[in-house]
């Protein structure tokens, strides 16, 4: 089979390189990929928005499956075209796609189908959201309702904290479009986990559970980001939690969005945390996590290709999982979640048998691999338990990567309660 991976990312990275092992595949698109995706796949330069481009391409180049990874070509609907064209993909419909699109669409939708979810209101003035954040006091979270890179998200420890949010938001315009409706939700305690699935309609075949770290600096600290690392499976996340998640989160949406005229087709994620009162979701993707694709796909022991065939044709896959851990350290550019220069030129990099990389923002040159975007590759090894993996992973870092230019947490897999 020839395979049409969409993105750019350590996301997509990771599903090329499990796609890859596959002995169906013939070949394998990245559009437009990495340095690291080239290793497997023949990069092809399209954007991930160029629908037009990349449905002409699917067409010439015979492509029996496309998997989009990002979020903005789902929004956009990239499923929609490709169908509408003939083409077989593996990604929710714009409609489907709508509960990462819209906070406030997903607190509308958990709310009538019963998912379990903090309280919350929804604003567009920024009087009436100060208003509430007095009346509410804090700690609160303010989110922005549209897609905002996974920075869109404000844990305000004290009142001044939300309100300077919600005139970021609502006033300043620091997330643009994004930012033009916000949610404001009580603030939830607990230890987080994310929980994916592969989707189809009201099939739903959950994955292992992954944790990954969100801030910026060690304990916690500092700005959120897309993801400083992860790590999976999550040991202390009981069987019954999981399973109490997975029928009455994950089921409930794909039975939810089924019964409203707009069925999942793809994977969907549920950003859970563990409180007083069970699990509850703090967000909704409409595709697969990114840092925690890169620790769990690697502990899948089936063949992710037929994986996607057998969920597509209503069959189930029997997910079969590795009895190791796996973690994953970011390496980011210096600046990032804020400004950053791009154009970092990488080492050379030695691998052993322990460790793997994928790549994230990064590009190929004339003088070798250089740094192209906030997060450039992510350090991954598995091991007994997650110390020994976030063991070899470190090790790698400190032998191939230590450089001014970039930085990485140095606590990845360390809970902190």
């Amino acid at each position: 089979m020839n395979l049409l991976v969409i993105g750019r990312g350590g996301r997509e990275h990771s599903m090329i390189m499990k796609l890859a092992e596959s002995d169906k595949v013939d070949a394998i698109y990245a559009a437009p990929g990495n340095a690291g995706a080239r290793e497997a796949a023949e990069c092809v330069d399209l954007d991930e928005l160029d629908i037009d481009g990349l449905i002409e391409f699917a067409v010439k180049k015979k492509v029996d499956l496309t998997i989009v990874g990002p979020e903005n070509p789902l929004l956009t609907g990239i499923a929609d075209r490709f169908r509408e064209a003939g083409l077989a993909i593996f990604a929710p419909e714009k409609d489907a796609a709508l509960i990462e699109g819209s906070k406030r669409y997903a607190k509308t939708f958990m709310e009538e189908n019963s998912i379990p979810t903090a309280a919350y209101a929804t604003f567009t003035d920024a009087g009436e959201a100060k208003s509430y954040i007095e009346k509410q006091g804090a700690p609160i979270v303010v989110k922005a309702d549209g897609l905002a890179a996974g920075k869109g998200v404000i844990v305000a420890e004290t009142v001044q904290e939300a309100t300077d949010a919600v005139d970021d938001m609502l006033v300043n315009d620091a997330f643009s479009k994004a930012g033009k409706s916000i949610v404001i939700e009580e603030c939830l305690a607990g230890e987080e986990f994310s929980l994916m699935a592969f989707v189809h309609g009201t099939n739903v075949f959950p994955m292992i559970p992954a944790r990954d770290h969100k801030r910026a600096y060690d304990q916690d600290k500092g700005p959120n980001t897309g993801g400083m690392g992860a790590y999976a499976p999550v040991r202390n996340i009981s069987p019954e939690t999981l399973a109490f998640s997975a029928e009455n989160v994950l089921q409930r949406a794909a039975d939810g969005m089924a019964a409203a005229g707009r069925p999942f087709t793809g994977i969907l994620y549920a950003g859970l945390i563990m409180t007083d009162n069970g699990p509850k979701v703090i967000e909704f993707n409409a595709r697969f996590g990114d840092p925690e694709t890169q620790v769990v796909l690697p502990l899948l022991k089936n063949d992710l290709l037929q994986v996607f065939l057998d969920v597509l044709d209503g069959k189930d896959p029997f997910l079969q999982w590795e009895e190791q851990c796996c973690a994953g350290v970011v390496l980011a550019a210096k600046g990032y979640p804020g400004r950053y220069k791009k154009g970092v030129k990488l080492p050379e990099m030695d691998f052993d048998a322990r460790s793997f990389v994928a790549h994230a923002g990064t590009r190929k040159t004339n003088d070798g691999i250089v740094s192209d975007g906030g997060r450039v590759l992510l350090a991954g090894a598995k091991g007994a338990g997650v110390e020994e993996a976030a063991e070899y992973a470190y090790k790698w870092l400190g032998q191939n990567v230590e450089s001014e230019e970039f930085f990485y947490r140095k606590d990845i897999g360390v809970e902190y309660s």
